[in-house]
């Protein structure tokens, strides 16, 4: 027990930290706002002001649903940007608002993961969250719903806290929603108990994970938020899984929720991104000597190792790397076009130098812009 109170010990002890909300916390029934929620939550945010707080809130869809006379959240791509867009400027004014009564200022700042996993947006993202919290601001996170297009189908802002706490170099990461932890099974059914401590994924094996909400207006479910703790307690940020009623005690360090403790260390910043949020634009098939050479020797892909090539992309685009049986092995970001490459298959880089200039002897993809899918 005395690993078990140190763990809630480093959490209490906490400065950085990233708290997601999601919509079923913050909006009612119908799908607008419901202040008081949102009160309730800076209420406890508010008061800690020792510490820096990013908030990754969702609710701009389910809070643009009622003023566009939208029942329910529409499944067409169209409709859904349109409420984020009605939607994202009724949340962030109500926080405004909210904060303000703590004389809290907030920052809007959203995001989509090509903001993230290119290097120069990398960056500039880091360093406007940074500046935010170095000038007292709070800054409020969402995905660019108006804008984005498969981001917005995987729908759920867990996997971007996630990212978010490894950009910012937080300490820790609060998962709030509307079940106070995860269970070892339905929480409805008697007989399940909730799981206080997560120390790796052996803790999970046989624990039924359920996927949507039963509020119908977010997208997540405890699937997204249990893997988003995997991805940050591998990162090495610890993870509580929580209600939003119970937000105090989890800054606390209290013993509610689910604790994931850490798993790994933290790897390099835009690497995770790289493989957690960047949608592959297309596919280089690799020969097996350069399967072997970027997963074992952590080599670079040079044009003499590429067999063919798949999709239509752009130089700075990501895609997958796959050996000759079709399984991706890697994803990186890409230095030529795709129609460039056919030209430089199976050639050294020496040789295209002489034939068609220097640009030309590069790697295809430099192992700093490259991450295993299965180390």
């Amino acid at each position: 027990m005395a690993g078990a109170a140190g763990a809630r010990q480093e959490v209490a002890d906490a400065r950085r930290i990233v708290v997601k909300v999601g919509s079923s916390s913050l909006t009612t029934a119908a799908g607008g706002l419901d202040a008081d929620r949102v009160d309730a939550l800076v209420d406890v945010l508010a008061k800690h002001q020792d510490k820096e707080i990013v908030l990754v809130s969702s609710g701009a869809i389910a809070a643009g649903l009622a003023p566009l006379g939208l029942e329910r959240r529409p499944r067409d791509l169209a409709r859904q940007q349109a409420a984020a867009s009605v939607g994202q400027g009724l949340l962030v004014a109500r926080y405004t608002a909210s904060f303000a009564r703590y004389g809290r200022r907030v920052g809007q700042v959203l995001l989509t993961s090509d903001d993230t996993s290119r290097r120069a947006h990398y960056r500039n993202a880091y360093r406007t969250l940074d500046q935010l919290l170095a000038m007292g601001a709070v800054p409020i996170v969402n995905e660019n719903d108006t804008v984005a297009t498969d981001e917005i189908r995987f729908g759920d802002n867990d996997r971007l806290a996630a990212l978010v706490a490894h950009l910012v170099r937080a300490d820790l990461l609060i998962l709030l929603s509307d079940v106070d932890g995860l269970y070892d099974g339905d929480p409805a059914t008697p007989g399940t108990s909730r799981i206080a401590e997560v120390r790796g994924p052996a803790d999970l094996a046989g624990v039924s994970i359920g996927s949507a909400g039963k509020a119908g207006v977010g997208t997540g479910g405890m699937v997204t938020k249990v893997e988003a703790a995997r991805i940050a307690a591998a990162a090495g940020i610890p993870v509580v899984l929580t209600s939003a009623v119970h937000a105090a005690d989890a800054l606390a360090g209290g013993p509610t929720g689910t604790h994931f403790l850490r798993t790994g260390r933290r790897s390099a910043d835009r690497l995770l991104w790289l493989a957690h949020a960047s949608t592959p634009q297309g596919a280089l098939v690799l020969d097996d000597g350069a399967v072997r050479a970027v997963v074992e020797r952590h080599s670079s892909l040079l044009p003499a190792g590429i067999a063919s090539v798949e999709g239509e992309f752009s130089a700075g685009d990501p895609v997958e790397l796959r050996d000759g049986t079709g399984r991706a092995v890697a994803r990186g970001l890409v230095n030529f076009d795709a129609r460039e490459i056919p030209r430089l298959m199976g050639r050294s880089t020496r040789e295209l130098a002489r034939e068609l200039g220097p640009a030309y002897e590069r790697e295809v993809v430099h192992r700093d812009d490259l991450v295993l899918l299965h180390p």
